[in-house]
């Protein structure tokens, strides 16, 4: 199976003022929401990697993260690793 055709697990900052409507709009857009945080604007969830895209043109949306696997910082400049 092709890793880039499954669900990816995403971080979504979200304009916490409009949150509800943001996160039904993101639903529609594809996302599976598995948590949500609406004080600080924030949800997280699964979504199919093509869909990524869409989810961030959904008016509202200010960010999407791509959840990273593994414990702590990747390896990178002045971190170890």
């Amino acid at each position: 199976m092709d890793p880039a055709s499954g669900p990816v697990g995403v971080i979504v900052s979200v304009d916490p003022d409009r949150f509800a409507e943001v996160v039904r709009a993101a639903r529609a857009a594809g996302l599976d929401v598995t948590a949500e945080q609406p004080l600080l604007g924030s949800l997280s969830g699964t979504i199919a990697e093509e869909r990524i895209a869409v989810l961030e043109a959904v008016d509202g949306v200010e960010a999407v993260d791509r959840e990273r696997g593994g414990r702590g910082w990747p390896p990178g400049p002045g971190r170890p690793g």
